[in-house]
Parts: C-alpha cells; structure tokens; sequence
C-alpha cells in the first residue's frame, strides 16, 4: 500500500478512523436547490467503532449532513449526503467567516480529526467557525467499502516488496483481489470521488454555509484539494494557507520516489538526533549503525517474522510501515527507539501498533475507511497504470534515493492496477491565475510531502498566488510543530490580511 499524504496519527497512536454509513439518494432536493440548503446542527454523537471509538467531542462542536450531487456532471441525479463539523467563532462580533479545513489523506475523516486537533486552532477559532468534512468516499460521506476486517488483517500480513516470481503474483493478486471488492460494494460511488469532485463539493459548502469566499486551511493532501479548488474557483478564494505542501507536478511514479527521498532524509535525521542524546541512543552508536542495524532487522524479518500483536506477525513490511508511521512526527521518534529495542529482543508489538495506526486499525480489530479511500481517490486521478515491469525497470533508482523505503514505495505503485475506473490526469491541475495569495508553507523535515513540493506548487499556482515561507523543522507539516513564528505568520494572514513576505525562513 502507498504511504498516505497525510498528517500523522494522535500521539496517542490512536488512528486516523472514519464514521460509516450507507450511500443514499435523494429525490426530494432539486439540484437548483442545493446551495440554498439549510443544515441541521445538532450535537455531535460518540465515535462508533468504525471510526475508532472514544467519546463524542466537547459540546462546542456540532455536526450537520450537507447534500451535493453523486455525480457533478449530473447534477440533478440521485444526492449524497457529506459529513460536517463546526465550532462556532469564540468572538462573534469579530467574526470573519467560516475556516474550512482538510487535513489530508486522502481519506482522512475531517469530523474526526478536527476537534481532536481543535486546541491547536484555538487563536483562528476567535474570529472563525472552524469547519470540516469527510469528503465524498470518506467517512460518513458515502463511504468507499472494500474488504471486511479479517481480509483487510490478511492483506496488511502479505509480503508489499518480493524478491521472487511467486511473490511477485502474491502481491499483484492480493492487489487485484482488493480492487475487485471495491468494485463490488461500492460501484456506484467509485467514478465519482476525484478531487476535482471534492472541490466542486467544497464550493457548494463555501454557500451553503453563506460565505462570499473560501477560507480554507489544506494540510498535506488538502494542499492538492485546495489547489484543485483554487484553479475551478479563483475568484472564489478567499484567505487560505497550504501546510505540508503535494508537489502538484508530479506523475505518481515522481511521487513515489519522492517520498522515498523525503521517508529516508527523516529517518537519518531521526538516527543523528538519536545519536547525538547525551545518553546512549539504545538501537546504535552512530547515525549509521543505527540505518546499518534496521536494515538488518527487516532482512531477518523477511525470513522469520516476530511476534506481533494476537496472531498477527511483525513481518518486513509491516515493520517497514511502522518505521514510516513513526517519522510522520518528531514527538513519535521515542516510539520508534522504543519500538526497534523491542524488536531487537525479538517482540514486534510496538511497531506493530505503529503500523496499525497508519492503516486504520483499532485495537478491537476493527478498521476505519481510510486506506480503502485513499486508495479509491488516487486510483480515481491518477491515470498511469504501473505494471510488475515497471517497478522492477525502477526499483534501482528507488534503491539508490532509499536503501530502507525504495522497495516499498516502487511496489506500492501497482496499487491502481486493475482498478475499476480510469485515472483523471498525470497530475492535477492547480493553476490559479486571478486567486486571492495562499500562504504555501514548507518543512524541511517533511518525510510525506518533501520540502521542495512548496516551491513546485508557488510556481504552479502562477505568478502573484503564491507566497512561500519555509520552516526549518522535522516531522510532517509546520503549524502543528507549534514554532511561534510559523504560527505568528499564517494566523496574521488568516485572522488579519496580512500575507507574510515571500521567502519567509522560520528556524
């Protein structure tokens, strides 16, 4: 499976799980009616399984179901009903507007996340009413079904990098075997969850809600999101900051090796700021020991997997996307120390819990929707096919960037083989001549959206959209990093106007 684009998981290794329901139609609401829709806000209820569990959000946050179109090129056909959260603005006379967030994924449930994240959005909740969604295959928001939770727990345990024919035809038939029951349980939904139908849904919010302009705050794949928007609705965009930036020119091949580049420069910065500790870094006594030695783990664990968790084994791969799991945030390195000395005394639980995180997994062994989207999402905009061929023509290009990753992301490419409904485009297309200035922030730390995509998408957004600020941090995305002059900069253009300069460097 493909690394998400998305912000990692709560510190408390709990996962990124999304509501259920069912797709449905809608025959008394015209189509000429939608935008003039009145939402129903009520309480929000508990988390139910399926997203996770835990207890419903603190009475300040209040949920409604918006209707948008199944199909935007059919807008009077059969409706479906999108999952919204707010908090109202602190200061109501200092009100600005609605502040409509995506935190990425694609996949990522914005009525979970959210009011679980709302304590950092605080200051922009003074004069906004901080807003999210599950975007259409998300979530409540006819969600995409495709393998129940015993396939799913059998189809994490198969082995995503072969060194062999035999388990070459594994992989690609366990591919083919996941795709196909996506197709099965949700069929009618599949052609209609591309981004560009997201944003055409994130539009009608921006008038449903009442707002003459979109303020939007896009994290790691909500940049692509909101990219998209700006370039279908320039004149729509009102103040709006990308964290975590998507390089939008990127074919999903560049993508991959991307992230290879971006997953290895994390874990070497992970592996000096072990070493470098006045106390002994536990999994090595060099930045290079401690690569020398994971490396080493995940050969043996090809050939004789750990205990895991239950009956579940810590195989390579699993290792490997625990390991991934882990870099998404500098709080969740100790983790990672923690985990590896664990496996090195032959137990895999810990990274085994990392990687149930990053797959949507509970602990009662129920899974969220959340790769079964991401999966649908990008197979629906990205029109190359990759073949067993392809990846084995650039699996020494993936070596070379990562010796760790490389396999693993090269392998993840043939996610979209066989799948049910032809990509959109090589990339998206955000050009957004005539849109108001998005901030567009950068980490130079980012394992998941490397830094050098920000400059990509300023330059894509073209001339006079743009405004580029660089934090020199770790982990993926700067405003949650909680750096004081990262904060200071987006919060003066959001709640005041105030675009930083461009170029802006906050160490």
């Amino acid at each position: 499976m493909p690394i998400p684009r998305r912000r990692a998981a709560m510190a408390a290794l709990a996962s990124v799980a999304l509501l259920t329901a069912t797709l449905g139609a809608c025959s008394d609401t015209k189509a000429e009616d939608l935008p003039s829709q009145k939402l129903s806000w009520k309480s929000c209820p508990a988390p139910d399984a399926a997203q996770g569990g835990g207890e419903a959000p603190g009475k300040e946050w209040e949920c409604a179901g918006m209707k948008a179109p199944l199909s935007w090129d059919d807008p009077k056909g059969d409706t479906i009903d999108l999952a919204l959260i707010r908090a109202k603005a602190s200061e109501k006379g200092q009100r600005i507007g609605s502040l409509l967030f995506n935190f990425g994924g694609p996949g990522g449930s914005g009525v979970l996340t959210l009011p679980a994240f709302g304590e950092d959005y605080a200051k922009l909740r003074t004069r906004y009413d901080l807003v999210s969604f599950d975007p259409r295959g998300v979530g409540r928001s006819a969600p995409v079904k495709c393998e129940d939770d015993a396939q799913l727990d059998a189809y994490y345990q198969q082995d995503s990098t072969p060194d062999d024919a035999a388990e070459e035809q594994t992989l690609v038939e366990g591919v083919k075997t996941f795709n196909g029951a996506c197709e099965e349980k949700s069929g009618k939904v599949l052609p209609h969850v591309r981004t560009t139908d997201a944003a055409r849904d994130m539009d009608l919010m921006r008038q449903v809600l009442g707002d003459d302009k979109l303020h939007y705050f896009g994290i790691s794949y909500g940049t692509e999101l909101g990219g998209v928007y700006a370039h279908l609705f320039p004149k729509n965009v009102g103040r709006t900051v990308f964290d975590a930036v998507v390089d939008p020119t990127q074919t999903p091949e560049q993508g991959s090796l991307g992230q290879a580049k971006g997953f290895q420069r994390a874990l070497e910065n992970y592996a000096k700021d072990c070493t470098s500790k006045v106390e002994d870094c536990p999994v090595g006594d060099t930045a290079e020991e401690v690569q020398t030695k994971i490396a080493g783990l995940l050969k043996e664990l090809d050939a004789k997997p750990l205990p895991g968790a239950g009956e579940r084994k810590l195989t390579q791969t699993t290792a490997t996307n625990g390991i991934a799991q882990s870099l998404y945030s500098q709080d969740f390195w100790p983790y990672l120390t923690e985990g590896l000395e664990q496996a090195y005394d032959g137990d895999g639980k810990i990274l085994m819990t990392l990687s149930d995180s990053m797959n949507g997994r509970s602990p009662d062994g129920s899974y969220s929707n959340i790769q079964a989207a991401n999966i649908s999402i990008n197979c629906s905009d990205d029109k190359p096919r990759y073949t067993v061929a392809d990846v084995k023509a650039k699996l020494p290009e993936f070596r070379k960037v990562s010796p760790l990753f490389g396999d693993y992301l090269a392998w993840g490419m043939v996610s979209c083989t066989d799948w049910a409904v032809p990509g959109a485009s090589d990339h998206p297309d955000v050009s957004a001549g005539g849109s108001a200035p998005i901030v567009v922030v950068g980490n130079t730390g980012d394992p998941a959206t490397p830094y050098e995509g920000a400059k990509k998408m300023v330059d894509a957004l073209g001339k006079g959209v743009g405004v580029e600020l660089t934090y020199k941090g770790q982990g993926h995305g700067a405003y949650d990093s909680g750096n004081k002059c990262v904060q200071d900069a987006v919060n003066g253009y959001l709640l005041d106007g105030r675009s930083p300069a461009a170029g802006t460097v906050c160490g």
